[in-house]
């Protein structure tokens, strides 16, 4: 049962206005799903440390925040419930909240990751898109918290309807459609809906799905979603929905499906537990569609952290050696640096021009260099006390961090936000 908590007396006739130097930070990566900030103001030094301009309780859960006109969304956990929060970004004061029960039982080894959620919610079209970590699919208005229409076809996939351990995929908006791939291990569909009803458009495939989420590109003129679902990397065509090419990357055992890939110049950059990163390049040659692959990096693997680009570099936290942050050359596929390893369990990346910022799962944010085989960490900001497996969100000269179960916001130096 849903329960709508108003926590300001106007808010049921609050708009959101959007202003001309507002960020917008619409989902998992950014808006488009590629961790790059544009927006960053670089300090011309770093400073020593960072000040803490406000900390909220807003409960469990590994969803990155969205924000958009001085608001901040975040979908979260608080005992049996799934919490919607829409907070003022420069107080971190609770402007709506809605909360509806979601009993889950996680499988077996994944008790101390908790409940969920863990995919990350989508704002776009004044609406707020989340997945429950039972893989149920609503829309909520982001001015009143409403819900607007949900999606529930766990009915279809037997006994447990989502991943081992729980859904985790990120809803992805492009233009008036909403994809999303929905299913258990076993079996499952990518679906295109209507934003605005949530009316399905069409249906692709019949295979499980993964904790990856899928992105928007477009290859050789051709539009498409690219997907990482339980066996196979994947363009869909997003007007039709038909499958346009695919390379065989199942998930198998403990092998599992979790970063999301990068796309970049028309090529694919994906890597997976214990198979190393692979470079893809799909392509249309004589009206077919072929897949080739380019290199395969063996001694750098992701396990469930997100890798970004920059300047032509990829950069990681790889599995082995207990962690260990790394950089590729993307036309060559060769590591051009390393950090020390035994960094931590998890990182997430988020990339300016001139450098890259990790955020491990410690509390522990760097701060990179990202000069390619030059690279190098700058500085080191402890910014939790409590694990922090969500990504970060960096504004102009703040940044927004989500630990186990507070949000909090940091300011780098003492100029204004603008």
């Amino acid at each position: 049962m849903l329960r709508l908590t108003y926590l300001l007396v106007f808010a049921t006739t609050l708009k959101c206005f959007p202003f001309a130097d507002d960020i917008s930070w619409t989902g998992w990566l950014g808006p488009k799903r590629d961790g790059q900030v544009t927006h960053f103001n670089t300090p011309s030094k770093w400073p020593e440390k960072l000040r803490k301009e406000w900390q909220t309780d807003v409960g469990d859960g590994y969803g990155t925040a969205v924000v958009s006109a001085k608001r901040i969304y975040i979908h979260s956990r608080k005992n049996n419930d799934e919490v919607i929060w829409c907070l003022d970004l420069n107080t971190g004061k609770p402007i709506w909240q809605n909360r509806y029960e979601v009993p889950f039982k996680i499988g077996g080894g994944g008790e101390p990751h908790g409940k969920g959620p863990k995919s990350n919610p989508t704002l776009a079209n004044g609406k707020l898109f989340t997945l429950s970590i039972t893989g149920i699919l609503s829309a909520w208005s982001s001015d009143t918290g409403m819900l607007i229409w949900k999606k529930d076809h766990r009915s279809k996939f037997g006994k447990r309807p989502h991943p081992y351990w729980g859904a985790t995929t990120s809803p992805l908006v492009v233009d008036n459609r909403v994809y999303l791939h929905f299913g258990s291990d076993e079996q499952g569909f990518l679906s295109s809906m209507d934003v605005d009803t949530g009316k399905e458009i069409w249906r692709n495939g019949k295979d499980g799905a993964a904790y990856s989420s899928p992105l928007y590109a477009e290859i050789n003129g051709t539009e498409q979603i690219i997907e990482w679902n339980h066996e196979d990397l994947q363009g869909v065509e997003i007007t039709t929905g038909n499958t346009l090419w695919k390379f065989h990357l199942p998930h198998r055992g403990t092998n599992q499906n979790m970063p999301t890939p990068s796309f970049h110049n028309g090529y694919i950059l994906i890597g997976g537990e214990k198979r190393g990163i692979r470079k893809i390049h799909p392509h249309l040659k004589d009206n077919k569609w072929h897949v080739v692959e380019k290199w395969h990096q063996t001694r750098a693997a992701l396990d469930m952290s997100t890798a970004v680009i920059n300047n032509n570099h990829l950069y990681g936290l790889s599995h082995y050696g207990l962690g260990e942050l790394f950089c590729i050359d993307i036309n060559s596929g060769k590591i051009v640096w390393k950090g020390s390893g035994r960094s931590g369990d998890n990182a997430t990346f988020l990339s300016t021009p001139k450098h890259v910022l990790s955020l491990l799962s410690n509390g522990n944010l760097q701060i990179i260099e990202a000069e390619g085989s030059k690279s190098k960490i700058l500085t080191k900001y402890q910014v939790a006390e409590s694990p922090t497996w969500a990504a970060p969100v960096l504004l102009r000269n703040r940044i927004l961090i989500k630990d186990k179960n507070s949000l909090i916001l940091w300011r780098l130096n003492d100029s204004k936000e603008k």
